[in-house]
């Protein structure tokens, strides 16, 4: 039956061999039960160390036939030597363990947890020199020292749990789970290869650092590959990474398991396969990939494969090219290969194992019988020269340097342990620190692990051979369930999927993300927005009427002209003041209403411009107290108009009431009004230049914010009421019968102005930003030409044009009044 599961035949092998050993106790005589474990490979010595390999790589319990050899494992043969290269440099060192000699027991596990048990506990009762029956007790010392082995972590376990309670250590070179640095439950184990919980965390930084956030994993189904694959995951996981899939197989398991875990290979969208396997794993899973020839992916291994040479040798589908992972560091140990080579000295009482390693390195047969016909025979001289094998690669020099490292362990705490004067440590190996012939330095922690170092490596092919360790990739492949979110977008993970599968959705308008992968969007200041691409925040534009507006410019060129224009009247009426027609519209009120107009007309420039305090104050009071001058003086040219023609008719004299004093106390008493509407507006709550972020998004508007909005239509609805007055007054005085009669002029332009301003109410209120201070101005420049020329032109063209009608008969005549 084929054995390789430690759990559910191992423990049961355990509870077997106790109560063996409990029944024992309890008879008088020693009595052997079943065959004796021989050591495949021994030698004597003072002091005895044990040795636990796997020659062969797998092992059934039933008679051999001998009709096919098992296979042979080149690698642990080199192990093997590199114990005995080490054990024999010791025997011959006058500096260690002098007069001392170290022997050895070494056992072949066949790659079988369950052999594994069964051979350590022969070396540690020794039972294969124990007769049959015998007279003696079966409480014996303990017949070794220290064990050397076992390559793989699962075997180790069990192993470490049997002879932990008999303290006898165990040092492994190559058994890598993190699960053996538990005291707790392996106190007496050791080894000199770093801990996975080092290997498994630097693997996922590994995978981080090349952006590869989705991947796939597959393991070995023991000790080794699912902690490792465990402690990787956990790491992954805090990095970002996501895991596809993650499966396991065991090299012994049916090829339907395997054809499975192909398949979810095949089907899945990850590129990168971490691959925590043993090397005899990866032979297997490379083996079965390669009938459906996978190529195209990027492996990332541990070290158990990563830096096997003979991984490579077999893939002839090229596969693994590009390969990467982690490696013990480069070592040397000098006078090993010249050992290795020399296996005339490798010498055993097993003719069996002998026999094995002898045919399958030279590829010869050893004749069994005269009548035998064989293609090579076997002389048992046979020369490595020219020879390329397993076991004549030096590649695995690391591990060699390893069991080298363990073997000198046990010397110098033997050596401590015979020469110390006092009372020594039982645990004396724990606390050795020493250097080998090479300089590097050994010790152990709290947890019996050496210190972590690694060297990446990276397959690439060349034509001397077939590694070439790099510390980056030429070409670095994509594996990502989704592309990074670019700056401008915010990732939105997909329902039901892993968390590095995501979509990347724009940020909104007003909102920005700088960095990739960003899983918000942040909100930009209220002074910035978000640019079009929404990756930085920008100032706002800042709104105003300006100068360089093209707006700016044609109200600007407006109101000029308006000044001039009024400018223009002015010396006009100044030129021709004594001629009747400017004597008899009352010259004095024509020129304060001249001046006024040009103040309308310059105020307007006050409304362009970037707002400040004191053109927020300005632009609204000069426009409210100018337009009241205005106004005023049109009100007081009506009021003389209509009372003149009053004062003509019999007994009337109203003049007297309405003389040139008082038309300057009413202009005056009318303006006074509004400014004491504008004083008590600026005391209370002036103007005062704001931003208003609301009406644009995207923009900033300068403005001149009211203060007390009863204050602002206070002023205009003054305007509004001096504007009706003079309408109504200019209305009744329109059928006069003089000649030039004044007072229809002003109630055509008291049309216009209150046209005006009534369509400026809606329009104010409904123009955003500096649309709003245009229609302002608009309005301001519309109604000041409005009266200009309705109550100044007509006049011009007669003192320019028509002189003939600039006479005081004209001005005094009659005519017969039409409808209006």
């Amino acid at each position: 039956m084929s054995t390789q599961r430690w759990p559910e035949q191992g423990f049961t092998l355990l509870q077997l061999l106790l109560v063996v050993s409990y029944s024992q106790s309890e008879e008088s005589l020693c009595r052997r039960r079943g065959d004796p474990e021989i050591p495949q490979l021994s030698k004597d010595g003072d002091i005895m160390l044990g040795g636990i390999f796997y020659f062969h790589s797998s092992w059934k319990n039933k008679p051999n036939n001998y009709t096919q050899k098992p296979p042979l494992n080149f690698r642990e043969f080199q192990f093997a030597q590199t114990m005995f290269f080490a054990i024999e440099e010791i025997n011959n060192s006058t500096e260690l363990l002098p007069g001392v000699s170290l022997g050895y027991h070494v056992y072949d596990t066949c790659g079988s947890v369950v052999r594994s048990l069964k051979v350590a506990l022969a070396l540690n009762n020794g039972n294969d020199n124990v007769p049959l029956l015998s007279d003696g007790s079966c409480s014996r010392p303990v017949q070794l020292q220290a064990i050397v082995g076992e390559t793989s972590s699962s075997p180790s376990t069990a192993i470490a749990t049997v002879i932990g309670p008999f303290h006898i250590p165990l040092i492994s070179h190559f058994a890598t789970c993190a699960c053996l640095s538990d005291k707790s439950k392996y106190q007496s184990f050791l080894r000199t290869i770093p801990s996975d919980y080092y290997q498994s965390r630097a693997l996922a930084h590994l995978v981080k650092h090349f952006g590869w956030t989705w991947v796939g994993a597959v393991r070995t189904n023991d000790d080794y590959g699912n902690n490792g694959m465990a402690t990787f995951s956990e790491a992954a996981q805090q990095l970002g990474i996501c895991l596809e899939y993650s499966v396991a197989f065991f090299r012994t398991d049916p090829t339907e398991k395997i054809q499975k875990i192909i398949d979810v290979v095949k089907a899945s969208t990850s590129k990168v396969i971490v691959a925590f396997v043993s090397h005899l794993d990866m032979d297997v899973l490379i083996h079965e990939m390669s009938l459906y020839n996978l190529t195209g992916y990027q492996w990332v291994g541990s070290e158990s494969w990563i830096f096997d040479s003979q991984i490579a040798a077999k893939d002839k589908n090229r596969m693994l090219d590009g390969a990467l992972g982690l490696s013990i560091p480069k070592a040397q140990v000098s006078g090993l290969r010249e050992f290795m080579m020399d296996v005339k000295l490798f010498n055993s009482s097993n003719d069996g194992l002998f026999t094995d390693f002898w045919e399958a390195l030279f590829g010869c047969k050893f004749k069994q019988s005269q009548s035998e016909k064989i293609q090579r025979e076997c002389t048992g001289h046979e020369d490595l020269t020219g020879v390329e094998n397993g076991f004549t690669d030096m590649s695995l020099m690391p591990i060699f340097n390893n069991v080298y490292k363990g073997v000198y362990a046990v010397a110098h705490a033997l050596h401590d342990i015979l020469t110390c004067n006092k009372t020594c440590n039982t645990s004396h190996i724990k606390t050795i620190r020493f250097k080998t012939k090479e300089g590097e330095v050994v010790h152990f922690n709290e947890n019996g692990d050496p210190a972590a170092k690694y060297e990446i490596i990276n397959w690439q092919p060349r034509q001397t051979g077939t590694l070439n360790v790099l510390l980056l990739l030429k070409q670095v492949p994509v594996s990502v369930c989704s592309e990074k979110c670019p700056p401008g977008t915010q990732k939105v993970l997909q329902k039901g999927r892993p968390v590095c599968c995501h979509d990347c959705l724009k940020c909104a308008e007003g909102e920005m993300s700088n960095i990739t992968d960003s899983i918000t969007c942040v909100r930009c200041p209220t002074e910035s927005w978000s640019n079009d691409r929404r990756d930085a925040c920008v100032t706002k534009e800042i709104v105003f009427l300006s100068y360089e507006d093209i707006m700016g410019m044609l109200l600007t060129a407006a109101a000029l002209f308006g000044t001039s224009l009024t400018a223009a009247v002015a010396f006009i009426f100044f030129r021709h003041r004594k001629t009747p027609l400017v004597r008899a519209n009352n010259s004095e009120l024509s020129f304060l209403l001249l001046f006024s107009l040009s103040m309308c007309f310059l105020c307007s420039l006050t409304f362009i411009g970037q707002p400040s305090e004191w053109s927020c104050v300005l632009r609204h009071t000069a426009f409210g107290i100018t337009f009241v001058l205005c106004l005023s003086c049109v009100l007081g040219k009506t009021m003389v108009v209509l009372m003149a023609f009053r004062a003509t008719l019999p007994g009337r004299n109203v003049m007297k009431l309405f003389g040139p004093t008082q038309q300057r106390l009413s202009v005056l008493g009318f303006t006074l009004i509004q400014v004491i509407i504008c004083v008590l507006w600026l005391a209370i709550s002036p103007p005062f230049p704001s931003q208003n972020f609301k009406e644009f998004k995207d923009k900033i508007i300068l403005e001149c914010s009211l203060g007390s909005a009863v204050g602002f239509w206070s002023v205009l609805g003054y305007i509004g009421l001096l504007a009706i007055l003079c309408f109504i007054f200019a209305f009744l005085a329109r059928k006069l019968p003089d000649n030039f009669n004044e007072a229809k002029f002003i109630t055509f332009s008291m049309l216009i102005f209150c046209a005006v301003w009534i369509t400026f109410i809606p329009a104010y209120v409904s123009s955003p930003g500096k649309f709003s201070v245009a229609v302002e101005i608009f309005a301001i420049l519309a109604s000041s030409f409005g009266l200009l020329i309705c109550i100044f032109i007509p006049k011009c063209y007669i003192v320019l044009q028509k002189p003939e009608r600039n006479t005081k008969k004209n001005m005094m005549g009659k005519r017969v009044p039409k409808s209006f």
